[in-house]
């Protein structure tokens, strides 16, 4: 197994959309967590806050293991958000992580 990055980026306001889909979005990277393949997995605020509001976020980042770069692919494909519209590109790249070592 091997590291990726899932590098996500919304549509413009997405707010309302990440809102209705995040409890599906949680569960599968819950999934992962449980497993212990999920490195970290995260949202990018609009602003430089904390806790952004109404500014909303403007994608997101998740490093996690699988098995082959098809497999971090169909499962980035298969994103709540990527079908709810939040979504308007996702990358996926293999990943090496460093440091933490």
């Amino acid at each position: 197994m091997m590291l990726y990055a899932i590098i996500c980026e919304d549509v413009p306001e997405s707010l309302p959309k990440r809102q209705q889909a995040r409890p599906a979005h949680l569960a599968r990277l819950q999934i992962l967590q449980d497993a212990g393949r999920l490195v970290l997995a995260g949202p990018h605020p609009a602003i430089d806050c904390e806790n952004p509001a109404e500014a909303g976020f403007t994608g997101s980042l998740i490093v996690a293991q699988f098995e082959s770069i098809d497999h971090a692919k169909e499962w980035a494909n298969a994103d709540p958000y990527l079908d709810s519209g939040v979504y308007a590109h996702v990358t996926v790249k293999p990943f090496k992580q460093i440091f933490p070592s």
